[in-house]
């Protein structure tokens, strides 16, 4: 994936927000797994319509909201760089308010520990721009701020409370390179009590959405693998668990807390809503938006009923919804943490010349010191937009006309 930045971390975790198409021989959307009594059924997804699998009726959001009338924790999977996956999240967290609930709103974007910024948002005490900063947006989350402007600005708007849910990324690390076991007692107690790192069909999915040529993942042992597996769990455990905790400590009676979060961590079931299920007595449902067309035009096929409780039928898009780059940059070599080592050959970087190896320097008036840097600075342009771009190219200084431009549709 070369459409954002990408962090070791966040590497190894990309597939959670992998477009929805075949990848390792089988298709994502259309696997005979998770809830049995759903799995043997397909279903043909509807542009702007709710379906409710379980039931197999194509609904309004208004009959959705009626139906998750005892839910307590609704997750909702998205693409990152999908606008109209956060359309639907926004959407249903409208038709739930509407109707009546009380409504919570978990965040994959922030861990648990940065709960302040979160609440002075709310509160009217930060400014756009003071949040985005304050808070770390571009330091904690790699993806354009404008992808969640709207959810934020409504919250904040309704008094809608939100909570960051994620783990801190060192004890992902730790719990994926060491096991739940080397945690310390403070975050141990942001997982659940049960852990399930056993289920088959869950590790199914886990390495159906590595491609056959992923270079990264395809040269991995199986100890890796099984490094990279536990550090899925622990994200899918701590998310649904601390968004439980949170609802718990701050939601009334007949509160909901809606999760916005990768749709791998939500696909069948059998991510966060299976630990969490295990640990927790209230009503956990699923909702996932569901393209209907790929990037190329053609049509989605059928869906697997137990992909999630609803699906929501979008359209398709081909490439992200908000400038990006298109590059990969390394980690810190020496004095250089803006190595470019992967270019996407579609992308604004590519159309301007920027190579493999190159040192990114400036953008506009931005210097580029860390990956954060580049991030919070792509965040200002909108598509069209024109911008120098200063590099060092085998020692010696340059600087390129940058344009952000959609990469041109596939045929």
């Amino acid at each position: 994936m070369a459409h954002e930045i990408l962090r070791p971390l966040v590497v190894a975790a990309c597939w959670l927000a992998a477009g929805m198409s075949a990848a390792a021989g089988e298709n994502i959307l259309d696997l005979p797994i998770g809830d049995a009594s759903r799995a043997d059924r397909e279903i043909a997804v509807t542009l702007d319509g709710v379906i409710d699998t379980r039931a197999g009726e194509l609904i309004t959001p208004a009959e959705l909201a009626r139906r998750l009338a005892t839910t307590r924790v609704l997750f909702i999977g998205e693409e990152h760089t999908t606008p109209e996956f956060h359309d639907v999240q926004l959407a249903t967290i409208k038709a739930l308010h509407d109707a009546g609930r009380e409504v919570l709103i978990g965040l994959e974007m922030y861990p648990y520990d940065q709960q302040a910024p979160l609440d002075q948002w709310i509160d009217g005490k930060l400014t756009e721009r003071g949040f985005v900063d304050l808070s770390g947006w571009y330091v904690y989350w790699s993806h354009h701020w404008g992808y969640y402007r709207d959810i934020f600005n409504y919250a904040r708007e309704q008094d809608l409370r939100m909570y960051g849910v994620n783990m801190p990324r060192a004890a992902v690390n730790l719990a994926r390179e060491k096991g739940f076991d080397a945690l310390d007692p403070e975050s141990r107690r942001h997982l659940p009590p049960k852990i399930d790192l056993t289920n088959a069909e869950h590790r199914r999915l886990f390495r159906a959405y590595f491609s056959d040529d992923d270079a990264l993942h395809s040269q991995m042992s199986e100890a890796a693998l099984d490094s990279l597996y536990r550090a899925q769990v622990t994200w899918d455990a701590s998310m649904g668990w601390n968004a439980a905790q949170a609802l718990e400590r701050h939601g009334g009676k007949d509160a909901i807390i809606v999760i916005m979060i990768g749709a791998g961590h939500v696909a069948y079931n059998l991510g966060g809503v299976r630990q969490l299920a295990a640990n927790y007595s209230g009503e956990v449902r699923s909702l996932i938006p569901v393209a209907v067309r790929n990037g190329d035009g053609s049509a989605v096929g059928p869906v697997r009923a137990s992909y999630a409780d609803f699906i929501w039928g979008v359209p398709g898009r081909d490439g992200p919804g908000l400038p990006v780059l298109g590059v990969s940059l390394a980690g810190r070599i020496g004095n250089e943490p803006s190595k470019v080592i992967q270019v996407d050959k579609d992308g604004s970087a590519a159309q301007a010349g920027v190579r493999v190896g190159d040192i990114l320097l400036r953008l506009g008036d931005t210097p580029i010191t860390s990956t954060t840097d580049l991030q919070r600075s792509t965040g200002e342009y909108a598509w069209g937009d024109g911008v120098p771009l200063e590099i060092r190219r085998d020692g010696v200084l340059q600087t390129l006309d940058l344009v952000f431009r959609r990469p041109t549709p596939k045929q």
